[in-house]
């Protein structure tokens, strides 16, 4: 999920936080050295874990550096770094991730921060992630503890339908061995049965149904073992499992503005789930959809996306073609408008969310109507 600092944050940093910031700048230019010798020292002192991870480290080591980074950034602002965490929390809870965890893994931490950030090291930066390891930790596993009372660790899911609408892109429909609760715009994490304890990113392409089905779309990326696997070996009657729901790019309807929504490639998912969501409601509120694709055969999607058009009059689709990774997709935003009173919804690429940002904010439309997935969960997402 994307975090977003609170009007309320702390400004200027806290001691802890300047100390923890300092660390993160010193270890940066060999993070993978501080994340291997992590791994190293857990694996080493507690082999049991070994087995709650994946074979291949690699992914793993990198979303481990992007938690630190993004839980330092906004170690001051307690409301979106205790959003953030808590979904950590429910989403290890797949991994078989328990509360005696924890410490072992903040005490391999802070001595693989010791061992590679000595040049700033001291006790009172030690005690300071101390501090704050505590405070996230504790976080984690109550929202973890809470979570266990309300739902699965994960779902099993029947692949019902695999329609593969390109070479590359297929569009599969699962059910739920139980109710799946999530709203439109959210995403999950799904694993195969061919990669266990490989865990990616999909947002969900509908709203929810009343026959309790889900639909995500899944193009096949290069030496991507989940998206490859879903995408050419997945068929119907396979079973693939599902974490928690997570994410905050979902409608507020308790306002009537309007829905400017910008889906490039597959990111047209999570786009028209809300574009369901918003006729489900029976809202007459304006949806403006800029739907980027590199080629015209890459729109995928638009046939049910101009279907959707029709049947709503307040409903405009737009296709927003384009060879150089949808470099023409703020510049279409920029011709139409203006967007004042539109919320703005992003889905696509990391280079197409952060340039698409960038012109949104640069056309006056405020950062706190900007929602998108969180660009370091989309570089995952589709692996």
């Amino acid at each position: 999920m994307p975090v977003q600092r609170s009007a309320s944050a702390v400004e200027p940093a806290s001691a802890d936080a300047v100390l923890i910031r300092r660390t993160m700048a010193e270890i940066a230019p060999i993070a993978d050295k501080v994340t291997s010798y992590f791994y190293a020292l857990l694996f080493v002192r507690h082999p049991e874990l070994r087995a709650l991870f994946p074979a291949a480290m690699d992914v793993q080591r990198d979303r481990l550096l992007k938690a630190l980074l993004t839980a330092a950034e906004h170690l001051d602002d307690t409301a979106a770094l205790v959003g953030y965490l808590r979904d950590l929390g429910r989403g290890h809870r797949k991994y078989g991730t328990r509360a005696e965890h924890y410490p072992v893994l903040g005490e391999c931490l802070i001595g693989a921060l010791s061992e590679y950030a000595a040049a700033v090291w001291s006790p009172e930066t030690e005690a300071a992630w101390v501090r704050a390891y505590t405070t996230m930790s504790q976080t984690m596993i109550d929202a973890a503890a809470m979570d266990e009372l309300l739902s699965p660790a994960w779902w099993h899911a029947e692949v019902v339908t695999h329609e593969l609408r390109t070479p590359d892109v297929a569009v599969l429909t699962v059910r739920p061995d139980q109710p799946y609760p999530f709203l439109a715009g959210q995403y999950t994490s799904l694993e195969t049965p061919w990669w266990p304890r490989v865990w990616r990113h999909y947002s969900f392409a509908s709203a929810p149904r009343s026959d309790g089905l889900l639909t995500f779309h899944v193009k096949a990326v290069p030496a991507g073992w989940v998206s490859r696997a879903l995408v050419h070996r997945a068929r119907p009657g396979d079973v693939i499992r599902l974490g928690s729901p997570v994410g905050s790019m979902t409608v507020d309807h308790k306002t009537d503005g309007g829905l400017l929504c910008l889906g490039g490639g597959t990111g047209i998912a999570p786009i028209k789930a809300l574009v369901e969501d918003v006729a489900e409601h029976g809202a007459r509120r304006r949806v403006e959809v800029f739907y980027g694709a590199r080629t015209e055969s890459d729109l995928y999607d638009i046939d049910s996306m101009l279907g959707l058009q029709r049947a709503h009059p307040w409903l405009s689709v737009r296709p927003v073609i384009d060879q150089r990774a949808f470099r023409r997709l703020p510049d279409a935003v920029r011709e139409y408008g203006p967007w004042t009173g539109y919320d703005a919804y992003l889905s696509g690429p990391p280079g197409m969310i952060r340039s698409s940002v960038d012109a949104l904010r640069g056309i006056g439309v405020p950062s706190h109507r900007i929602r998108h997935d969180a660009v370091e969960e989309v570089l995952v997402a589709g692996d």
